[in-house]
């Protein structure tokens, strides 16, 4: 397959490294050389330098015959402009935007990115991608890390293993006889900075980060069989009020059960236009690292706060201080990944990488086969793919113990007929049904040959 990527930032960057190295033809285009240079020298892809959205540079960068094109600049109009001259002068036949505009993205314009208007296939927001990220972690609080699958009937969960766990040291093919019922996977696991899909021998060690897939109605006792315990939210501080702190805010007013929540933000203008479109949130205009603020805003007995500015230090250091205050558990927004290893020192519960979550939302759209959902974990060491199983896919009919997945391949869950089962060694995969699949990221090609027939997007 032949792609374009344009814009060689954190995202772009990602995106031909994961495309690169599954022997695709990916050219990078950026007006800024040394972004340009940067990928040419340390992924096997081809550059031009240049305005992504002007017809010869897109000449250049072979858009004649291209298969797809990602416009992922830092502009939306220059994306939207891209888009429209690939598709008018180059005739490419899939599209890809990153727009981050809420006006772009609002739902009564949706009309606009028609083939006959601006033909856009696929619109990714990143501060949409970001606030549902947070509101995910916010759901399950003991959780550093979580994505929804099967249209929210599946979870993964993102579990630290303290000395405390109850079943530390246990072989995992013996937590399927001591919890028979429980709908839940341990697809991966993260020691010493290693990541790896487990064996039925494995066993979990403290200090360990685990992987676990199961149905949404288990994911309680889940995390209670691995030590963390429950706790519900009830006051929320919010640090920075730009369009992701305001997203997950009006998300949250939005639900059944009441949340108070407080909101700071250091811009007056932006505090003012948070306190505008929110009933029941109380807006601070203040600097939230500062701790005489955080005090007014009662971080004390908060029950979390969700450090989401627009400056990584500073939301590490607000979560740290946050929980030195009293803050029951503290979730920030990390751009660098270099960043992380941070977190467990500072006390600071769970992150959000807007990077993983864009690049997973653009990857179920390249992947092949009947894809419905891509997860990128860690700085993308591994994916996992939810995808509905083809009637030809080499997989149909076949129980899951006679498929021949590569080492570092586990199915996590089945969904057959609208319920989420437990997948079990003779169990038999049958047509239509939604899987998913935990896959290292050397495995992902073989991983696509066994669900689909031939290449094709959906």
């Amino acid at each position: 397959m032949k792609v374009i990527i344009c814009g060689a930032g954190q995202v772009g960057w990602q995106i031909a490294r994961h495309l690169s190295s599954e022997d695709n033809d990916v050219t990078v285009v950026d007006n800024n050389a040394d972004l340009v240079r940067r990928a040419t020298e340390t992924l096997d892809v081809q550059g031009v330098a240049g305005f992504a959205s002007y017809p010869d540079v897109l000449e250049q960068a072979g858009a004649r015959d291209a298969d797809m094109i990602i416009a992922a600049t830092h502009s939306d109009e220059v994306n939207m402009v891209t888009c429209q001259v690939a598709h008018s002068v180059f005739n490419i036949g899939r599209k890809i935007a990153r727009l981050r505009a809420q006006s772009y993205l609002d739902a009564i314009y949706s009309d606009l990115y028609r083939r006959d208007h601006l033909p856009i296939d696929v619109v990714i927001s990143p501060e949409k991608e970001v606030a549902e990220a947070a509101l995910q972690r916010l759901g399950a609080p003991t959780a550093f890390d979580t994505e929804s699958f099967f249209d929210g009937k599946g979870q993964l969960l993102g579990i630290a293993i303290g000395p405390d766990c109850p079943v530390i040291n246990t072989p995992l093919r013996q937590l399927s006889d001591l919890f028979s019922t429980l709908r839940a996977i341990v697809v991966a696991i993260r020691r010493k900075g290693t990541l790896f899909a487990p064996a039925p021998g494995d066993q979990i060690f403290s200090d360990d980060q685990i992987y676990v897939f199961t149905d949404t109605e288990d994911m309680n006792r889940t995390l209670e069989i691995f030590g963390k315990a429950r706790s519900k939210q009830e006051r929320i501080i919010i640090i920075g009020g730009g369009n992701v702190g305001l997203g997950v805010a009006m998300a949250l007013e939005r639900r059944e059960d009441r949340v108070r929540v407080k909101v700071i933000e250091r811009n007056r203008p932006v505090a003012e236009r948070a306190a505008d479109a929110l009933d029941r949130t109380i807006v601070l205009h203040g600097d939230g690292l500062d701790a005489a603020m955080l005090e007014e805003a009662g971080v004390s007995s908060a029950d979390a706060i969700l450090v989401v500015t627009d400056d990584d230090k500073t939301n590490l250091l607000a979560s740290a201080r946050a929980k030195e205050m009293g803050c029951r558990m503290a979730i920030c927004l990390i751009n660098d990944p270099s960043l992380m290893p941070l977190m467990a020192p500072l006390g600071i519960d769970a992150y959000i990488n807007p990077r993983a979550t864009t690049v997973s939302s653009i990857l179920k759209h390249i992947r092949h086969g009947r894809v419905r959902a891509v997860y990128s974990i860690g700085d993308g060491e591994a994916e996992l793919i939810e995808a509905q199983v083809l009637g030809t896919s080499p997989i149909a009919g076949q129980r899951i113990r006679d498929i021949a997945f590569p080492e570092g391949v586990l199915i996590g869950g089945v969904l057959k007929k609208g319920v989420t089962v437990k997948p079990t060694g003779e169990m038999r995969i049958e047509e239509g049904d939604l899987i998913v699949i935990f896959s290292m990221k050397s495995d992902v090609r073989e991983v696509e040959k066994l669900m689909q027939v031939s290449i094709d997007f959906f």
